[in-house]
């Protein structure tokens, strides 16, 4: 059984910059907290809770201290509340979120009905939304766009975990809803990228394995888009999840991870995958 992974699995630039940013302020022996988890892998989170940085949900019992603003980025009035209480602030946002929350921001004030294509739950999303107002609408689908109210203008922004695909029927929709039509591809490229090649190896093997947190909306959609093209493909977070049965009748093995899986839990699967092969 050959085991194939996936040349750009684990993680991206923008998760990357925020764990090192995290692991940089655990050493400093400050009082230090992440609003929310840094990034959605349980296993990062609980390596830093173990060297001191906390997960809160919230500002209102903290007074002093260090807070450090989670790659997903968090609601501008958040941000605002941390300033006001004098707090040090490390913003790990990644800069394609970032870019995104500008972007809803210039258009909410130049006017536009602004539409986020992407999760409503999802805490980017929430963040993002929260630059634009009250003038911003959450919409997963072209589908959903036809709820919507015509408006003069509308300016579009995605989720950065967004596939193009879905983006492109939100923007369809739009031109049927609206007289002016502005859009902003903040998809990220490393989330393109990674499906297109997940897709590309889900095609070439018999048996998908999907590694990243449960929590992960990348790994979510990496899951998703080999489903559709390998119907034995799994999503697991750790390497202790693989069941041996699922390599019955299997020749090649692929694998590939969410931008938040760390490099070594991939190891750690790969590992698994072939200590079963060999006792099989």
């Amino acid at each position: 059984m050959k085991v194939i992974l996936a040349k750009r699995a684990g993680f991206c630039f923008g998760v990357k910059r925020a764990t090192q940013m995290a692991f940089e302020a655990a050493v400093m022996d400050k009082k230090t907290y992440t609003l929310g988890p840094i990034i959605h892998s349980p296993q990062v989170v609980n390596k830093l809770e173990e060297m001191g940085v906390r997960v809160i949900k919230d500002l209102e019992t903290m007074e002093s201290g260090t807070i450090i603003i989670r790659s997903h980025g968090v609601a501008s009035e958040e941000i605002t509340e941390a300033m006001e209480k004098n707090l040090e602030i490390i913003d790990a946002t990644c800069p394609f979120v970032k870019k995104a929350q500008e972007h809803v921001k210039s258009l909410s004030e130049a006017g536009y009905g602004v539409v986020v294509v992407g999760d409503a739950d999802h805490p980017e999303v929430q963040g993002i939304v929260s630059y634009g107002g009250d003038k911003v609408d959450v919409v997963g689908s072209g589908d959903e766009v036809k709820k919507l109210p015509k408006m003069n203008k509308i300016g579009i922004v995605a989720q950065t975990t967004q596939s193009f695909e879905n983006l492109k029927n939100v923007v369809s929709e739009c031109l049927l809803r609206g007289g002016e039509i502005r859009v902003f591809n903040t998809i990220c490229d490393a989330t393109a990228v990674r499906q297109e090649e997940a897709k590309e190896l889900a095609c070439q093997v018999d048996c998908m394995l999907v590694v990243g947190g449960y929590n992960s909306a990348n790994t979510r959609r990496l899951s998703e888009v080999c489903a559709e093209l390998q119907t034995r493909t799994h999503h697991i977070e750790t390497a202790a999840e693989i069941d041996p049965v699922w390599f019955d009748g299997v020749e090649r093995v692929g694998v590939t991870a969410g931008a938040s899986t760390p490099k070594c839990i991939i190891d750690e699967v790969v590992s698994r995958i072939e200590e079963i092969n060999k006792s099989h």
